[in-house]
This record gives structure tokens, C-alpha cells and sequence, in this order.
């Protein structure tokens, strides 16, 4: 018997195959269809997908056998895997110097036939063998090789997807615990800025109150500048936190509720001062959802049609009905309207479209990004129809199938 030296690379070949994490995993569906197919074509009794660790000789797909590994030192893929892109056969291995006095050609069972095609990794190396096995002397055929080596190549395939998984999942939790420590971060500076922001608004208040024969009238404008500022920055920490918490939203227990009585809830807060008109659904419909995200996603549109909008009379028209699957939502309005060349941005966090709303005030291009986002958590789409001076029609949905699983 000759033991088979270690491939050129070894310490690559070893590094690609931990990189796949597959030693000691369970079986898997994929594996095992291709060594069913590599027996059954090349009609033999034992088919394996095996790996060659640093000592030891690994199976991850098996038929016909119960063992699950054998050392490598009297591996028959060890002297595979030296030659990468070829096929080895051995016909019958009692006539082969490697293999003569071979544990596995002596005892019984004995492997008197083998077949390998080595499997290789992204960058060349030979990580296993898609090889078969017979207890007596044997030969494939042309076409049972070319069969052997095709499965083989799908062996690769999973490899390699299996690769790229790996790497997806590693970047994703990195992305996840980023996006857990910006969130976390955000929500401690926003909540730490709020009080010193309403300490300077209260502060431009009592000077100007107390020492208004203090300053002149330049003075004076800046104190307005100094709270408007002020107003517009706890507006734009506030817009970040409800961002942000919008993920615990999600997390609200489904209710029955008729969306009439959330329409109208949603109207006494807003607090209407000047000339509105807002028409509610015609059919007042019970929803079963998650009530508080459904408020939070109507407030900023209807808020949106209320401060963007320069007309005299504010027209929002409110529409909702339901299908097997969906509840569909549109509120339309009779504002400044959305260009064609920003609308596909507009849902993006940070995006501005109007320079000043109906107070002259800056958006801060949160709201819009924050309805996306908890009406993808529910299951549903947005979109809109806008055309410029004439207004806009905002389409989202919330698949109430998933509501009435929970």
C-alpha cells in the first residue's frame, strides 16, 4: 500500500474546505439525489461524496455504506484529489501498487473497484471526490465517465452556492448589527437633544419676553431665527426617532376596528386650523390589523396633503376596500403635486421634493421613507400618481391574510 502524498497547496485546499463549513453537517437533499444518480448510472453498489480533511476522509453524501468517514491515510480520494482534472479508475485494485495491500481491498467488504472525479472548490482545489465504488472488479464505460464527471461538476455548482450563502449571511448579520447600533444611536442622541432644544425654544421665548426693550430690531429676528431653528431641528430629531421606532410598530398586537373611528381619531389630532375638506370611505369597513402602524402610515400622508398644498380649500379624499388578501388604501389630495423625475425617489429617507411647505417650513424627508417601511413590515406595496399643481394619490395595501394568522 502507498499512502498518498498531500496535494501542492495543501494548506489553500484546507482553508477552501473550511471556508464551506460542510465536516460533520447532516445530509442533505441535494447531495444525496446526485450519489443516488451516480449508482444507479454507473450501475454500482456504493456512491460517495466525500471531503479529505487533514486526517481524516469525510462523507457528505453516501449510498450503500452506514460508515460516515475513514482515515485518509488509506483514502482511495487522497490519491484522487492529486490530480484535479481527471477522472481516476482503478479496475480492480488488488493489481494497483497503492491499493494492493489496502485495508479496504483485504478485508471484507472489499473494495476491489473505484471511481473518483475530483470535486473542486472556487479556486482550483480538490476539495473531495464524487467517486463509486464495487465489490468487485469493474469498468465504466464512455458515457458512464462523462455522467460521472457532469454530476460531479454539480457537486461544484452546490459548493459554490453554498459559498456565496455563507458570505451573504456573514454580510447581512454585519448589515443587521450596524444597523442595530445606528438605530440604538440615534435614538440616544435624539432623545438627549430633544430637552436642550426645548430649553432654547423656552429660552428665545422669555428673552424676548422679558428683555424685548433690550434689543433692537435685528435683535429681535435673530431670537426668531435662533427658535425657528430650534423648532425645525426637534421637528427633524423627532422625524428620526418615529423612523426608527416604526420597527416596534410592527410589533402591535392586531385589533378590530372600523376605519371610520381611526379616520376620525386621526383628524382631532391633526387639529385642522384653516379651510379643509376630508371625505371618508363610503363603506366604513371593520379592519383587522395592526392598528397602531395603519395610524402611524395615514397620519404622515395625511399630514403630507395638509402641508404641502397651497390652495384655499385642502381636498383629501380617503378610500379603502378589501380583497381575499389585501386591504387597499388610497388618499389623494389636491396639493402641490410631485414631478415625474422625483417621484421614484420621493420614498427614500432624506429625500426632499418641495423647498418650504404651506408654513414656509423644509421638509426633512423622513415621513414618507418611515411609510415605506411599515407598510413592507405589513406585508403590502406603495405607490403614487402625481401630477404637479394638480395633486397627488397615494396607493399602499396591508395584506390582512398575514393579520389573520396572527
Amino acid at each position: 500500500m502507498i499512502e498518498a502524498a498531500p496535494p501542492k497547496g495543501e494548506k489553500k485546499r484546507l482553508a477552501a474546505l473550511e471556508e464551506l463549513q460542510l465536516l460533520h453537517t447532516d445530509s442533505e437533499e441535494n447531495y444525496d439525489d446526485i450519489t443516488k444518480l451516480a449508482s444507479y448510472i454507473c450501475n454500482v453498489p456504493v456512491s460517495l461524496i466525500t471531503l479529505i480533511g487533514e486526517d481524516q476522509q469525510w462523507f457528505k453524501s453516501k449510498v450503500g455504506t452506514e460508515l460516515n468517514s475513514a482515515p485518509r491515510a488509506i483514502s482511495h480520494c487522497a490519491h484522487a484529489i492529486l490530480d484535479p482534472k481527471e477522472l481516476m479508475e482503478i479496475k480492480d485494485t488488488r493489481e494497483d501498487l497503492r491499493f494492493k495491500n489496502n485495508p479496504y481491498t483485504l478485508d471484507d467488504p472489499k473494495i476491489l473497484f473505484y471511481a473518483g472525479m475530483p470535486l473542486k472548490s472556487f479556486n482550483g482545489n480538490a476539495l473531495g471526490t464524487l467517486c463509486v465504488l464495487d465489490t468487485k472488479p469493474n469498468s465504466l464505460t464512455e458515457g458512464q465517465k462523462s455522467a460521472l464527471v457532469a454530476l460531479a461538476k454539480q457537486v461544484e455548482n452546490l459548493f459554490e452556492l453554498r459559498r456565496h450563502n455563507l458570505k451573504l449571511e456573514k454580510v447581512t448579520k454585519v448589515l443587521v448589527e450596524k444597523n442595530s447600533q445606528l438605530k440604538d444611536f440615534a435614538g440616544i442622541v435624539s432623545h438627549d437633544m430633544k430637552m436642550p432644544l426645548a430649553n432654547m425654544i423656552l429660552t428665545a421665548d422669555v428673552l424676548k419676553a422679558k428683555y424685548a426693550d433690550k434689543f433692537d430690531e435685528d435683535g429681535i429676528k435673530y431670537l426668531d431665527y435662533l427658535k425657528q431653528s430650534s423648532f425645525k431641528l426637534s421637528s427633524y430629531i423627532t422625524g428620526i426617532l418615529q423612523h426608527y421606532e416604526s420597527d416596534g410598530l410592527t410589533e402591535t398586537v392586531i385589533e378590530e376596528f372600523d376605519i371610520h373611528d381611526l379616520l376620525e381619531e386621526i383628524i382631532d389630532l391633526l387639529n385642522i386650523d384653516y379651510n379643509c375638506e376630508i371625505n371618508l370611505p363610503e363603506e366604513n369597513l371593520m379592519l383587522n390589523c395592526n392598528r397602531s402602524a395603519l395610524e402611524q402610515i395615514i397620519l404622515n400622508l395625511v399630514t403630507n396633503s395638509l402641508k404641502y398644498n397651497r390652495k384655499e380649500e385642502i381636498v383629501i379624499d380617503i378610500d379603502c376596500r378589501k380583497d381575499n388578501e389585501f386591504y387597499h388604501f388610497t388618499i389623494k389630495d389636491n396639493g402641490i403635486g410631485i414631478p415625474k423625475d422625483k417621484q421614484e425617489d420621493i420614498f427614500e429617507l432624506f429625500t426632499v421634493i418641495a423647498e418650504t411647505d404651506r408654513s414656509g417650513n423644509r421638509g426633512n424627508g423622513i415621513g414618507l421613507s418611515t411609510v415605506k417601511k411599515l407598510v413592507n413590515s405589513l406585508g403590502g406595496k406603495i405607490s403614487l400618481e402625481s401630477e404637479v399643481n394638480k395633486g397627488t394619490s397615494f396607493h399602499f395595501s396591508i395584506n390582512h391574510t398575514i393579520c389573520d394568522e396572527n
